[in-house]
């Protein structure tokens, strides 16, 4: 994710960092040097005139505004409702790290306590991991030692397993009859971390429709390439700086819907998950008057991982 400070109006026009711009250069010149070519051609394919007027680009570029719309909302629908599962991870993990430090009977049991947040610290870990399809040894290895770290590392669903762990050291903690409310209450918890794994797992599982995405690319590409031909001849040699800007709103515009679309991936505009499990880590670790690691800064590109 892009985090930077707000920017003066005139500095927002030159913003490199952060733009999909750098992304779509080429594009861009390709159909920079296509208006031109329009303008120098004045419209002409092969000898024949290209029969297109403003006016059938108006009623076409409206249509394919309203398609860019849809597909942005339910871009950042998704994303949205991915933030919005990570955030409640957040709640449901420091609630419970909290009721075990409380209620759960043993004073005796503070090395218990402490491995317990630990694996909910791990299972957070583990989930970006999971959704980024990347490896989670080295995270699992600092948080619960090679030891343990090796016992799960082969499990497919890590972040569930740890959370079962955790129900099942809290279950034998609170074994008796008078414990039956505490253990309900825990329980609550755990089942909120798993229904924000859940829903992670539904948006990974369940991109936008392909279909949905080959139409608006195709649409795109085809009014800007055919866009020189409709206005060259009322721009003229206007045509090519007329063109390259209406061309990278729209291509723009569709970039930053695939990007915004997998909330989970290392594009600029993705969730920063590097940042959110650090700052679970250093909520859990701080409601157990533990040392906590450094809070995750932005890099020179101004993008939080």
């Amino acid at each position: 994710m892009i985090v930077r400070p707000m920017q003066s109006w005139f500095r927002m026009l030159f913003i490199w960092n952060g733009s999909v711009l750098q992304t779509i250069i080429p594009q861009l010149i390709l159909l920079g040097l296509l208006s031109t070519l329009a303008v120098f051609t004045h419209g002409t394919v092969f000898g024949e005139k290209i029969p297109l007027s403003p006016a059938s680009f108006t009623l076409f570029g409206l249509t394919l505004a309203v398609f860019l719309v849809f597909r942005n909302n339910a871009s950042y629908a998704r994303f949205i409702e991915a933030r919005t599962a990570w955030g409640n991870f957040l709640i449901a993990a420091r609630a419970l790290t909290s009721q075990i430090l409380s209620y759960v009977p043993g004073r005796e049991n503070r090395e218990l306590k402490l491995l317990l947040a630990n694996e909910i610290i791990a299972a957070a870990y583990a989930l970006k991991h999971q959704l980024r399809g990347s490896d989670a040894t080295e995270d699992l290895k600092r948080i619960l030692g090679p030891q343990r770290a090796r016992a799960i590392q082969d499990k497919a669903y890590v972040p569930v397993y740890l959370l079962k762990d955790v129900r099942n050291r809290l279950a034998h903690l609170c074994q008796t009859a008078d414990h039956g409310s505490i253990r309900w209450m825990l329980d609550t918890q755990i089942n909120e971390m798993e229904k924000c794994i859940g829903a992670c797992e539904r948006i990974k599982s369940t991109p936008i429709p392909f279909a949905y995405s080959v139409l608006l690319h195709r649409s795109v590409y085809a009014y800007c390439l055919f866009l020189p031909f409709g206005l060259v001849d009322s721009s003229e040699y206007l045509t090519p700086v007329l063109c390259v800007f209406i061309s990278y709103t729209l291509i723009a515009l569709e970039a930053i819907a695939n990007e915004v679309a997998d909330p989970f991936g290392v594009a600029p505009n993705a969730l920063p998950l590097d940042a959110i499990a650090r700052t679970i880590e250093r909520s859990v670790l701080e409601l157990c008057d533990e040392d906590i690691p450094a809070e995750l800064e932005p890099g020179s590109s101004y993008q939080l991982t």
